[in-house]
């Protein structure tokens, strides 16, 4: 299999590409911090894999998206699957996001991911199908603490890459949306502070949570079966159900969570 996974130098992209390198599949990685991707990329032929390609992108530069899509594509000759996981968080209230913050989150969790989408759909037609997939997050079921931008960013991803699956299904088009809670990576390291700031920390819960290995495994599984989506976490899980049955029960606890 040809498999292509963004926000992949660390975290659940890099355990992704470090699962399907030891089954012996072809991987190409992006993301925008070179030197940790060609380490990727050569632990990846490592361990196994039919061939790794490191491609750095910066998901900013909207305009360069088209082409990073073509030499993801021809780096094998097509791609099977495509898993838009990178992403961007914060750690800020309404009142202390601006607006270019929240522009910068959705460009990077939302735009991008479409703008991809868009640009691999007709080359994955005309090949006879393929898979596409995003990182969501539970965010992205209901608002959550100090996520304003990032957790819009996650619901509109549900909006469209279902809408996806349900125009082009008929036509092979395989579409997963993976859902996280807590899963132990860089993400609240990175994510933007007031100001614009990097956070700099680990948050304890996520600190606490799935490893970014066990939860590879789980996606990937669901990946194999075709999954619409796929809820990996823990006990923190518990609040899509409970958003679903009981929204304003979720509403209580959601604004009495500890989000760092």
């Amino acid at each position: 299999m040809r498999v292509w996974i963004t926000g992949a130098s660390s975290g659940i992209g890099e355990a992704c590409a470090y699962l399907y390198a030891k089954r012996g599949d072809s991987v190409v990685v992006t993301s925008n911090e070179k030197e940790k991707l060609e380490a990727v990329a050569s632990k990846c032929l490592e361990l196994g894999a039919g061939g790794a390609v490191a491609l750095p992108f910066d998901l900013l530069d909207s305009e360069g998206i088209a082409g990073l899509v073509r030499q993801a594509w021809d780096a094998f000759g097509g791609l099977d699957l495509m898993y838009c996981n990178a992403g961007i968080s914060q750690r800020t209230t309404v009142e202390d996001t601006s607006m270019e913050m929240i522009r910068r989150i959705m460009e990077v969790n939302f735009f991008a991911p479409v703008a991809m989408a868009k640009a691999i759909l007709p080359l994955m037609l005309e090949a006879g199908g393929g898979h596409i997939a995003a990182t969501t997050s539970i965010a992205g079921r209901f608002g959550f603490p100090l996520r304003c931008a990032y957790s819009s960013s996650k619901h509109a991803l549900y909006g469209f890459f279902e809408t996806l699956r349900a125009e082009y299904a008929s036509r092979g088009i395989k579409v997963t949306l993976v859902c996280p809670g807590r899963v132990r990576t860089n993400i609240s390291f990175y994510a933007l502070d007031k100001g614009g700031k990097q956070h700099g920390k680990m948050d304890p819960g996520q600190a606490g949570g799935l490893s970014p290995e066990a939860a590879a495994r789980k996606i990937a599984r669901a990946f194999d079966r075709g999954r619409r989506e796929v809820l990996v976490g823990r006990k923190e899980l518990i609040m899509v159900y409970i958003k679903r049955f009981f929204p304003g029960l979720c509403a209580k606890i959601s604004s009495k969570i500890k989000s760092m």
